[in-house]
């Protein structure tokens, strides 16, 4: 197998293969577009050409990066904020009215324990996914193969290493449900 199709089956995989530095350089590109996107039009367009799919509204604001750009899903209604990083070489899925705070990473990429593994720049990949009407606060950081339920607030700053329930606001380092969210009364 070359070193893309290890990435793309979820197998270890060396970093500094020249076609896996091929998708990534696509990205920075992408990423780029979107910088430069002259009008609101020119933006949604660069956008919608980046990501895999999206929902009719998405708003990326500037300092976006990604790995790969065609890993990412992300329902209608979704807003990434100032310096959000998402490292998809593996797929990241993103619910419907999801708000990203600003200076955010959610990576799927981790690296070998062992000082060997890692000498040798090799990684893995582990999806993430995020349910609906999820507020992921500034600053904060989900780990690879983490799922985060419906409904769910990620405090400014967690760092998000498991699952986390729906209906739940989880915070701190690593990230713990301090409260559970009740749906409010109608009216």
């Amino acid at each position: 197998m070359t070193e893309l199709e290890k990435l793309d089956a979820g197998l270890e995989f060396c970093v500094l293969d020249k076609e896996v530095d091929a998708r990534k350089q696509r990205a920075v590109l992408g990423c780029a577009k979107i910088e430069a996107a002259a009008s609101e039009d020119e933006r949604d367009a660069a956008i919608k050409e980046l990501l895999g799919s999206t929902g009719g509204i998405v708003n990326i604001l500037s300092g976006f990066h990604c790995d790969n750009g065609k890993n990412i899903h992300v329902g209608e209604d979704f807003l990434a904020n100032y310096n959000v990083t998402i490292l998809d070489i593996a797929p990241v899925n993103i619910g419907e009215h999801c708000m990203i705070g600003p200076n955010t990473l959610i990576t799927t990429v981790g690296h070998p324990l062992s000082p060997q593994g890692r000498r040798k720049k090799l990684a893995y990949g582990k999806p993430i996914n995020i349910g609906d009407n999820v507020w992921i606060g500034g600053g904060c950081v989900i780990l690879p193969g983490v799922t985060i339920g419906d409904n769910s607030v990620i405090a400014a700053g967690a760092v998000v290493t498991k699952n986390v329930p729906e209906n739940s606001v989880v915070a701190g380092v690593p990230a713990r449900v301090i409260k559970n969210i009740e749906e409010a009364p109608e009216g």
